[in-house]
């Protein structure tokens, strides 16, 4: 006897067509303070190969380290192409504190959705900034598995940056349990 999936049990083949309308590119509006930067990168399975229907959220603080406030929404939802590629255009967010009061690094709280995915993956994307050495969280994830976690600066352009998700494998991106 075997055991297969139904339709109910995964996000379905309709992915696109439920959530395409809330697609955001650009995350704030150009006019937003804070420092600007594009981010982009690939989600990639646990043979290297592109996922071409992922679907990232990203959840982040504005420049003061506030969220929602006055106006700034920070949320957006980034679908990936044909190649595994995302990209969109945001701020560097604030440090915000944590539970305990300590303040973590400027960061991304990210959620990936994907067809034949049952349960969605929890990470964040961190900057490449001072404080990574102090975010309580960060110090949870083993040091060598931390760099899956922060994304790197383009070369000769300070307003790149580069983060690729690795849903298995050497490099395989952390992801927290929620």
């Amino acid at each position: 006897m075997t055991l297969q999936a139904t339709t109910w049990q995964t996000v379905g083949p309709y992915f696109r067509i439920g959530l395409g309308h809330l697609d955001t590119i650009q995350i704030v509006p150009p006019d937003t303070r804070g420092e600007h930067v594009e981010i982009e990168g690939r989600v990639l399975d646990g043979n290297q190969r592109p996922v071409p229907d992922a679907v990232i959220e990203i959840w982040q603080a504005n420049a003061d380290g506030e969220y929602d406030a006055s106006g700034f929404r920070g949320f957006g939802r980034i679908p990936t192409g044909a190649d595994g590629l995302f990209a969109f255009s945001t701020i560097t967010p604030g440090a915000v504190p944590g539970p305990s009061g300590k303040m973590q690094a400027p960061h991304l709280a990210i959620r990936i959705m994907m067809r034949g995915l049952l349960k969605d993956l929890i990470t964040r994307m961190y900057f490449p900034s001072e404080g990574l050495a102090s975010d309580p969280v960060l110090q949870l994830v083993p040091e060598h598995r931390r760099p899956t976690l922060i994304a790197t600066r383009s070369e000769g352009d300070a307003a790149k940056l580069t983060w690729n998700i690795e849903l298995q494998g050497e490099r395989e991106t952390v992801f927290f349990d929620c």
